[in-house]
């Protein structure tokens, strides 16, 4: 998400003033001298000095780069790693993400998933799209952007006003009721509650964690259920839990 450069216009104004300075002498030999004085009438001209320069206002510094690198866990055997990155000022925010998971059997490579997203925000509405996925072989691109509300072939389009993508980054997530979903450019129906508070692991220390369930219903296929985990004490994102098919645990942890 370039910033905007805030110059200042320095106008510099250049005033002549014309100073005539006589001086006049009464009587006597006083005559001669006022004469003199007379003929010795000049006139200076002086010009201001141009204004000084204002110092230029400071230009504000870029907001830092938010960065989440995820080791993914399948019932706790690692599978994979799925980094965010989110950059620039909140009116022009973009992030970033690449997921890559692979789970083996046997030595065997039994499932394979590649995702890699780059999405444009202007305040807290998703702007424009691209994703390119590779789901266990079977591909999958979106190319999205708000103002044609357009979307990849074959999946339905947002409609153009203000929505989100699953930004499990941004605390307003959990006030939404519909998310674009950036893997089939769709949108998903969401329903969130608040569930207990608990404690997470977070790079080796424990953290309480405020805990979200998603209930997400695409326009096709089943419900999913999604635990969201953010700090307590300033609601960043911290995991995320999701039960896949077999009904088993996928977790999201910072390592």
């Amino acid at each position: 998400m370039p910033l905007p450069l805030h110059r200042s216009t320095l106008c510099r104004v250049s005033v002549a003033a014309t100073l005539v300075i006589g001086s006049g002498l009464a009587g006597g030999r006083m005559a001669q001298a006022q004469a003199q004085a007379q003929a010795q009438t000049q006139t200076q001209t002086q010009t201001q000095a141009p204004a000084a320069t204002p110092p230029s206002a400071a230009t504000p510094s870029p907001p830092p780069t938010q960065t989440w690198n995820f080791d993914i866990r399948l019932d706790g055997k690692p599978i994979g790693t799925h980094r965010f990155e989110v950059s620039g000022p909140p009116d022009t925010r973009t992030v970033t993400s690449n997921a890559r998971m692979d789970v083996k059997l046997l030595g065997l490579t039994v499932f394979r998933y590649r995702h890699q997203v780059e999405e444009r925000w202007k305040g807290d509405c998703l702007d424009a799209l691209k994703s390119s996925t590779d789901d266990d072989g079977k591909p999958q691109r979106v190319d999205w952007r708000r103002e044609a509300a357009g979307s990849a072939a074959g999946t339905a389009s947002p409609p153009s006003d203000c929505i989100m993508s699953y930004a499990y980054w941004h605390p307003a997530l959990v006030q939404q009721r519909r998310l674009f979903n950036p893997q089939t450019g769709q949108i998903d129906d969401v329903k969130v509650e608040r569930l207990p508070d608990a404690p997470i692991q977070v790079s080796g220390r424990e953290v309480m964690g405020a805990r979200w369930q998603l209930i997400t219903k695409p326009p096709t296929g089943d419900p999913q259920r999604l635990t969201l985990w953010l700090d307590r004490s300033d609601q960043r994102w911290l995991g995320l839990d999701a039960r896949v098919r077999g009904d088993r645990l996928l977790t999201y942890r910072l390592p």
